[in-house]
């Protein structure tokens, strides 16, 4: 299927162009840079089999309650392929992985991931959909991924973590999981396809969660609650919900390049939340990253 001019689509007009799409998405980064830190304190109380599980199944009732209330019609037939790679990759894969990884890995390390992602992300938009970005926005995109990938290798003095692995199929489920939630997102609303995505998952998720829960102990810390339920409402619905809207007024691949950010945002709230250092380089690299994201911006979608 071919993706419409994000000019000319519904989602752009009613949220005011491009500048709005950029606003939605900026947001949702801005919440996904919590996600790391709120992870860290959610593993202060749970398992890391039962966090993953119970931030599934909270944010699937708070989704479902907003369709239920909504009346929201189900999906076309058509549509559950492409939701079933967004549950796979955004609602289950991404953070199974990380979750895990963290358990090793310090969270300026795992950013890395982060830093990765925008390339991953429009690489397999431009594999799913007939668009092309310009050489002038994959330079800037591959510049500003190297980067990042070298400041946050550098804050974890380049060491190769067990996590690695782990961070690297995180980079890749998540890709094709925000691929196909932008590409949906410009025929439903975006708190819908997140919205249907955490559905689709809840039977499988709640069964994950009894089990992990029988077998993993669980403190309820107030570090552990807070970090639950920033990962239920925050980073598996809110920051997806904006995200999603701002891909598809703005298309995927540039929307995606906002996500440049996300590593050295994830750095401050490590610093202000868990108490780890920040190198002194992080402002020259923020320059040099934003640098990045305005030419990604202005390259042509």
């Amino acid at each position: 299927m071919t993706v419409q001019n994000s000019a000319t689509t519904p989602a752009a007009i009613a949220i005011g162009g491009h500048a709005g799409g950029t606003l939605l998405a900026a947001l949702g980064v801005v919440a996904f840079s919590l996600t790391f830190p709120a992870t860290v304190w959610g593993l202060d109380g749970f398992g890391p089999w039962s966090l993953v599980a119970l931030r599934s199944v909270l944010g699937a009732l708070i989704a479902g309650g907003f369709l239920l209330a909504l009346r929201v019609p189900l999906p076309e037939r058509r549509h559950w392929g492409p939701l079933a790679a967004v549950a796979g990759g955004v609602v289950l894969g991404f953070p199974l992985l990380t979750t895990l990884a963290l358990q090793t890995s310090a969270t300026s390390h795992a950013a890395v991931v982060v830093g990765l992602l925008p390339l991953a992300t429009a690489a397999v938009a431009a594999v799913r959909t007939s668009h092309r970005p310009s050489r002038r926005f994959w330079l800037a995109a591959g510049a500003g991924a190297a980067v990042v990938a070298a400041f946050t290798a550098r804050q974890s003095g380049g060491a190769i973590h067990s996590g690695d692995l782990y961070l690297f199929a995180a980079l890749l489920v998540c890709a094709v999981g925000y691929a196909e939630g932008g590409r949906l997102a410009r025929l439903m609303p975006g708190w819908q396809v997140i919205g249907w995505a955490l559905v689709l998952s809840l039977p499988l998720m709640l069964a994950v969660a009894v089990l992990a829960l029988a077998h993993e102990p669980v403190r309820l810390t107030a570090h552990g609650v807070t970090g639950l339920l920033w990962l239920a409402a925050g980073s598996s619905f809110a920051g997806m919900y904006v995200w999603y809207r701002g891909m598809a007024a703005i298309g995927i691949a540039r929307a995606s390049q906002l996500q440049l950010a996300q590593p050295l945002l994830t750095l401050l709230w490590s610093f202000a939340l868990l108490g780890e250092r920040v190198s002194p380089a992080a402002p020259a690299a923020a320059v040099a990253v934003l640098v990045c994201i305005a030419v990604t911006q202005k390259a042509g979608n």
